[in-house]
């Protein structure tokens, strides 16, 4: 009978705990539907390391990346840390998260829970990136959300490419944060909002259940079709 896989998921890390939380208990809900073992893993300012996890993690295991968009790291860091363990395709390794209908569904959800109100004007605020890639899909994630909400979504970034939320934001526009969990970026994002006079500034995406459905979802999908059926 073939082993259950070992479902290991990274998140980028931050140095805020609440942060950091935020990955372990997406990883252990999307565990518990699988019915895997599971290891929740960073990249980087958090233990444990990814680089030093793929290295030691029984065979067969898939990494799904909880991080929103493509970037150096999904291009560069990863895959370079799976080609150094060595160990052919015994690590499976996935796509970002976003852009994703599921994720919009989740904003959506923290946007009313923040007391937005349907038709108001939105702003996207993402971390950004200096990757073309990132740029595209962030924009694609702006679109499935002015989707889901059904109002016009505006993009801005906290860094990288793209314009900020003081050329972006509007004075009574509600802002989504694309972001996975509290922490530096997070705190910018609110501050940065209501300085360019939002009213509304939403949670960020946490531990929901769409991303829950999300994360089993990659997870699957990188194994052999005999293999896709959870426990």
């Amino acid at each position: 009978m073939r082993p259950a896989p070992h479902l290991v998921t990274v998140a980028h890390g931050t140095r805020t705990a609440p942060g950091n939380e935020v990955a372990r208990l997406l990883t252990a809900a999307a565990a518990r539907r699988l019915g895997w073992d599971a290891t929740t893993t960073y990249v980087e300012l958090c233990a444990p390391l990814f680089a030093d996890v793929v290295t030691e993690v029984s065979a067969p295991a898939v990494a799904v990346p909880l991080l929103l968009s493509t970037g150096y790291h999904l291009r560069h860091d990863l895959p370079a840390a799976v080609a150094a363990a060595a160990r052919g395709d015994a690590v499976r390794l996935g796509r970002a998260l976003g852009p994703d209908a599921l994720l919009a569904t989740a904003q959506v959800d923290r946007l009313r829970a923040a007391g937005a109100t349907p038709g108001q004007p939105v702003v996207m605020v993402a971390a950004g990136s200096t990757d073309p890639a990132a740029t595209a899909d962030l924009d694609a994630a702006a679109h499935l959300l002015a989707q889901a909400w059904g109002a016009p979504v505006r993009l801005a970034t906290l860094a990288g490419r793209g314009p900020r939320p003081a050329q972006v934001v509007r004075r009574g526009d509600a802002v989504a944060p694309y972001l996975l969990a509290t922490g530096h970026f997070h705190r910018k994002a609110r501050h940065d909002a209501y300085a360019a006079g939002a009213t509304v500034v939403a949670d960020v995406l946490g531990p929901h259940p769409r991303l829950v459905d999300l994360v089993v979802e990659r997870a699957l999908a990188l194994m052999p079709v005999a293999a896709r059926v959870p426990a």
